[in-house]
């Protein structure tokens, strides 16, 4: 399948879809669910599954043809050809970590890859009632207040705030790095929360020190992307996608306005 340059038509049936996996996530999260560690001693429900299992087959009526990468689907070792064309990386449950704690922080992930770029990304949060997407220059936030455009705001020159995840830190690497931003604050949040907190002005920078996968940000990059951010390397490339057959990333930044 060709892909038409403007994604702009697909927004709407990706975050229908998303809504979908999102509302299985939510009735396994209001059970007495059980969980298991995967392969790499990771955690794993069956709301990861159930989501996963909603998703896949909607990308592929949605984009017949176009490879979907998604977390649980790797982890059993199925692994798409993906070419040079574009290609979904899907997270079913971002998280899976503040879902065993029930704090509420965890996203479903889609994103769009084209030419290695993030290029289409929507991130709910079902348990929040929030939902972020976002393609090309546009980017938005649907909540019980509605659908409405959202932009980074520019990175103050003193008082910026910095995300950090609740599961995964590094406090001595991340106040290093903190040092060069005067009067910063540190907030905290799980899963892609981080990069749409940015993408929506309530924050202004990501660092990220530790592994994470592609599945992990793609979508929420795509989103910070469309809203005027950016999501870089420390040493200032951007992130690569399609890194097979682990798609593991590097550290990186996600940044609002420069």
């Amino acid at each position: 399948m060709t892909l038409p340059t403007d994604l702009s038509p697909l927004l709407a049936p990706l975050e229908d879809l998303a809504r979908q996996a999102g509302a299985v996530i939510m009735e396994v999260y209001n059970s007495d669910f059980a969980v298991r560690d995967k392969t790499d001693a990771s955690p794993v429900t069956e709301a990861d599954e159930k989501a996963e299992a909603i998703i896949l087959p909607g990308l592929a009526a949605l984009t017949p043809g176009v490879p979907v990468v998604a977390e649980e689907s790797v982890a059993a070792g199925r692994i798409p050809e993906i070419g040079s064309g574009p290609f979904w990386l899907v997270d079913p449950l971002d998280g899976t970590k503040e879902f065993i704690k029930k704090n509420g922080e965890f996203t479903v992930n889609i994103g769009l890859i084209r030419d290695g770029v993030p290029v289409l990304g929507v991130v709910l949060a079902p348990a929040r009632g929030e939902l972020w997407s976002g393609t090309g220059t546009t980017a938005f936030k649907a909540d019980s207040q509605g659908r409405r455009p959202i932009a980074c705001r520019p990175i103050p020159a003193t008082g910026a705030v910095a995300m950090t995840s609740r599961s995964h830190r590094n406090p001595e690497a991340m106040g290093k790095w903190l040092a060069q931003f005067p009067g910063v604050s540190l907030d905290f949040a799980g899963s892609s929360l981080k990069f749409c907190l940015v993408a929506e002005g309530a924050a202004d920078l990501y660092p990220r020190f530790g592994p994470t996968c592609e599945w992990d940000i793609a979508a929420a990059s795509a989103v910070l992307m469309a809203a005027g951010g950016s999501v870089e390397t420390f040493e200032g490339r951007p992130m690569a996608y399609g890194k097979t057959p682990k798609f593991l990333n590097p550290d990186f930044i996600a940044r609002g306005k420069a």
